[in-house]
């Protein structure tokens, strides 16, 4: 990744007060709202996300933040309501909701006509209307060998008919992958009629479809002129158009003029105060209410958060926990930001942090008795609540599951492994993982030197956090490396099965919990199973649950996934979060997503609010 434009926050070396000023002066001086080349007030949405985007093509990324950005440019054919609570799945660019037949095998829906992209000289100056063939196309790509996707194994466990033969036909005889063969499961069967036929019953196949930030419709005009740099050229049908973007450093969005009329429409509870009151301020206004939005990259808390303060930026996303008891002593608001009109929205994140554990790796890898009982001891000498008192500063919950919370199988009873560094040693001890040299540090059951090395970021939280881990492991006699690099070339290794252990985080895509279990299915692996765990017996539950109704017998095997996953340890478990976002007084109409990641049209700046 290029370093020519990197934005002046990421070297370390500036003092947090001079970090702040440049994060201040990375946009234009002013207020957020600017005047246009036309003379009218603009208004600009304006925050920074923490870690640094890859590209923009749905079918290429995974990280959570250029899925930040792309359900703003590409639309699926179903979304979320931005208030509703619990999640409500509601039409996007479709008719209305699918007509599914009896056995879930069939799904077939209707696009609403004239919905266009937005201009692009791919389109050869014609208006592009959106049509079925073109999320057949897009669907499509996620099983083109060329592109590499991390969700192709999501994808392809949804069992969409001929698609899996056609992407073997191409990897069989290394032709291209033919984008004009017809299959059975994916078919256009006229201009604005989308029909899926899966090779079993998925009851909850409308929370693919409703996947905003990997689902949305891609031209393949556009693809094709751009087949090198598709990933810095996303074309779509949403809201807003890319406008700028220097790489790890600034994001600029602005209103697509070729979007059509659509206005705020939301139904949260009855009795959801704060979802009512959004309803009531934005009702009926077209969207999107903001004409731009400006997205800075900056790891470093403290001048994250500086920024936030001095108001320059609108909205801070989870507040850096280094903060948190200062923002919300006790989970209140601090009296000081409140006089500010400074206003909070807090919650248990459906996310889990995690220790992932690669199971190809000699050392820790491995199914055998010995491997098994290395990585729960491993488990077992971290000591989960004093991470979240020492480094979370309690803004998170033990994780005692991969089922993260608001999703279905989540059961708040459910306990996993915990601290017991006692235990640990036995376990260790008990399958030869002891010191024979006298040297202090353990060796493998054959008397080779036993080294672990975990992969981390650089940012000042996971430093804290690998400090810990170090202690924990040392007071278990076992050396442990940390090996400090960027995320991006992280998740390339991890994919690569190149790494031995990696501490990350991840969030639900769905209010499904079966996602969360993705990552120990074995056909997943490389893709969502970056451990590349593969047990028969965790597959045959997994694929059990997939096509059965929501109900007693699906949460049951729910249970025993868990079960299973705690007993060969491919992963531990360690927190949920609880992230608190805070906004400006100026900033109306947010509220934090659970499962989807676009608001930026739900939002709007009130200008008579802003500061002078």
């Amino acid at each position: 990744m290029s370093s020519d434009n990197r934005f002046p926050l990421r070297r370390r070396a500036l003092a947090p007060l001079a970090a702040a000023l440049a994060a201040s002066l990375a946009f234009p001086l002013g207020a957020h709202a600017e005047q246009s080349a036309a003379g009218t007030q603009q208004k600009v949405l304006r925050y920074a996300f923490r870690t640094a985007e890859t590209g923009f093509d749905p079918a290429q990324i995974s990280d959570i933040y250029s899925r930040s950005v792309t359900p703003h440019i590409f639309e699926s054919l179903y979304g979320y309501d931005p208030l509703a609570r619990p999640a409500k799945i509601r039409p996007l660019t479709a008719q209305g909701m699918p007509e599914v037949s009896s056995d879930f095998k069939v799904w077939t829906v209707r696009i609403r006509p004239g919905i266009y992209f937005s201009d692009d000289p791919a389109f050869k100056g014609r208006k592009r209307e959106l049509v079925a063939a073109d999320y057949v196309y897009s669907f499509k790509r996620f099983y083109d060998p060329k592109f590499k996707s991390a969700n192709y194994s999501s994808m392809q466990e949804e069992g969409i008919l001929g698609l899996e033969e056609l992407r073997q036909d191409v990897l069989k005889n290394k032709k291209p992958f033919d984008y004009d063969r017809e299959v059975e499961g994916l078919r256009a069967i006229d201009r604005y009629t989308l029909q899926i036929k899966l090779a079993e019953g998925r009851p909850r196949f409308l929370g693919v479809l409703a996947g905003c930030d990997l689902m949305g419709a891609v031209a393949r005009e556009v693809v094709e002129a751009y087949p090198d740099t598709v990933m810095e050229h996303p074309v779509g049908t949403g809201p807003f158009v890319l406008r700028q973007w220097r790489r790890s450093s600034l994001i600029v969005l602005e209103r697509n003029p070729s979007f059509r009329h659509m206005v705020y429409e939301a139904e949260p509870e009855k009795n959801d105060a704060q979802g009512q009151a959004i309803l009531a301020k934005l009702k009926g206004r077209t969207l999107p209410m903001v004409d731009r939005v400006e997205i800075s990259i900056i790891d470093e808390p403290q001048p994250r958060w500086l920024s936030f303060l001095d108001r320059q930026f609108d909205l801070v996303q989870i507040v850096p926990i280094e903060f948190g008891n200062i923002a919300v002593p006790n989970g209140k608001l601090a009296p000081n930001l409140a006089s500010q009109g400074i206003t909070m929205d807090r919650v248990v994140n459906p996310d889990s942090y995690m220790t992932v554990f690669n199971m190809e790796d000699p050392v820790v890898g491995g199914y055998e008795p010995a491997k098994v009982a290395l990585r729960r001891a491993l488990g077992l000498a971290y000591d989960v609540d004093r991470e979240i008192r020492l480094v979370q500063r309690n803004q998170a919950v033990p994780a005692q599951s991969a089922v993260v919370p608001h999703t279905s199988g989540f059961d708040p009873e459910y306990r996993g492994e915990g601290f017991d560094l006692a235990r640990a040693k036995a376990l260790l001890d008990l399958y030869g993982y002891v010191d024979r040299d006298g040297d202090g540090w353990r060796e493998q059951p054959d008397g080779s030197p036993l080294v672990l090395e975990i992969a981390s970021s650089p940012d000042q939280t996971y430093r804290a956090l690998a400090e810990l881990r170090k202690k924990a492991y040392d007071a278990l006699g076992v050396k442990l490396d940390v090996k400090v690099s960027q995320w991006a070339e992280q998740l390339r290794a991890a994919r690569a099965g190149k790494y031995q252990m990696w501490f990350v985080g991840s969030s639900a895509a769905s209010a499904d919990g079966q996602g969360s279990l993705e990552r120990a299915y074995g056909p997943a692996s490389g893709g969502a199973n970056l451990s590349r765990f593969r047990l028969a017996a965790f597959d045959q539950v997994y694929d059990h649950m997939k096509v059965l109704p929501d109900g007693p017998e699906r949460n049951a095997l729910f249970t025993q996934a868990k079960m299973l996953i705690d007993a060969y340890a491919p992963y531990k478990y360690h927190v949920h979060r609880i992230v608190t976002d805070l906004s400006q007084p100026w900033l109306v109409g947010y509220r934090r997503p659970l499962f989807w990641q676009e608001f930026w049209q739900y939002v709007d700046i009130d200008t008579a609010k802003l500061p002078h």
